[in-house]
């Protein structure tokens, strides 16, 4: 964990095992942070919260009571919905796939919060399982000439996003979209721990989250279905469903927003498995293809729009900007895949795989990394290749 001695810190507690643990951890490093619960709610003009909002601040206040620090809640559920939400809505009446988590903590939890109080504090605390690595450039060093930072070309002094040593915890891809500030900003102070460890130090500490279940999905949905919500601002927009191979219609679909590259639950068709592979919105058709490893599933070419540099554009230090070996993600999942990774004229990436992956659906962020992927360079959102 990053030297946090003599700063002013502020805690983001939701209430689960993760930021719990990660206030025991501060406290047991002598760090008195300030504790923050960021309210978000289920709709834009209400807060008549279905979300678990009430049981999430006991357990948050429970932990302020046990290390005696002050806890504020801060309301901003506007802001989520003005900015997450709608980009959300955007995405998918698009076609694309987005990840609202992704976007809330840029624009939220590092964003807003910080605009509002985060400003007052040097350093902004998650439970998230994530690294933070400094590196000191040197004015001699062979490479420093060549290495662009992105938040300053004076500071010599990198801060890296880096992997969990969990692999199925790791949230750098949640993470790969803050700004270099906010970066800056960022302490995990759980993040070189493995879950099995969190959850057994916060039974140590007889905290109440030591056995609470790990969220899932969006939280500000609550128990509201994902396509009844989508329905609720987008509609129907019925279409058919034809199969890739034959050309065979099978059926309606009830609109394209409701399905997503790669998906094979909830297409209702015999003889299946069916899996998504394609959706044409100008003509409002879902392709599907059948069987579990057909051609149509996998793709080893895509391309990478504005793409966004966590500290340096790694493209910099290679000569006449050329193609260089990178391993990446595409969706949250502990497998890395290596991939060449060649800058375009018009600032996308050229992205070719070492294997096919399955369910390359634009809109998607693919977040890069280095060959041991340990150092994330950044992310940005998938379209697919001209």
């Amino acid at each position: 964990m990053r030297n946090l001695q003599g700063k002013r810190v502020a805690a983001l507690l939701s209430g689960g095992v993760d930021s719990s643990v990660a206030v025991a951890l501060l406290v047991e490093q002598g760090i008195r942070p300030d504790l923050w619960y960021i309210q978000i709610g289920p709709d834009r003009d209400t807060t008549d919260f279905t979300c678990t909002i009430e049981e999430d601040l006991e357990m948050a206040r429970a932990v302020a009571y046990k290390y005696h620090l002050p806890l504020e809640v801060i309301d901003l559920h506007k802001d989520y919905w003005d900015k997450v939400v709608d980009y959300t809505i955007s995405q998918v009446r698009q076609g694309l796939t987005p990840n609202p988590d992704v976007m809330c903590n840029r624009l939220i939890k590092f964003g807003v919060f910080d605009e509002r109080v985060g400003k007052d504090y040097d350093i902004i605390a998650t439970g998230h399982y994530a690294q933070t690595e400094e590196e000191i450039v040197n004015d001699n060093d062979k490479d420093s000439s060549t290495r662009q930072l992105v938040y300053s070309s004076t500071k010599k002094e990198l801060v890296w996003l880096c992997t969990s040593p969990d692999p199925v915890k790791d949230q750098t891809d949640f993470l790969a979209q803050l700004q270099p500030w906010q970066l800056q900003k960022a302490c995990f102070p759980i993040g070189h721990l493995p879950k099995n460890e969190v959850r057994a130090i916060a039974e140590r500490e007889h905290l109440s989250a030591a056995h609470r279940k790990d969220s899932q999905g969006i939280c500000f949905l609550g128990k509201i279905d994902y396509n009844d919500y989508i329905r609720r601002y987008l509609g129907d927009n019925p279409g058919q469903v034809i199969d890739r191979a034959t050309g065979k219609v099978l059926g309606m679909h009830r609109g394209l927003w409701f399905h997503t590259i790669g998906q094979r639950k909830g297409l209702g068709f015999s003889g299946g498995p069916w899996y998504v592979v394609e959706k044409d919105m100008a003509r409002n058709i879902l392709w599907v293809a059948n069987g579990f490893d057909t051609q149509e599933q996998y793709s080893d070419h895509f391309l990478v729009a504005a793409p966004h540099w966590l500290t340096i554009d790694p493209f910099n230090e290679t000569e006449g900007h050329t193609a260089r070996s990178m391993s990446l993600k595409i969706r949250h999942t502990p497998e890395f895949c290596g991939a060449t990774v060649a800058p375009l004229p018009d600032g996308r990436l050229d992205i070719h795989t070492e294997r096919p992956l399955q369910g390359v659906a634009p809109g998607q962020f693919c977040v890069l990394y280095d060959n041991e992927h340990h150092r994330c360079y950044g992310s940005g959102e998938i379209r697919l290749a001209d």
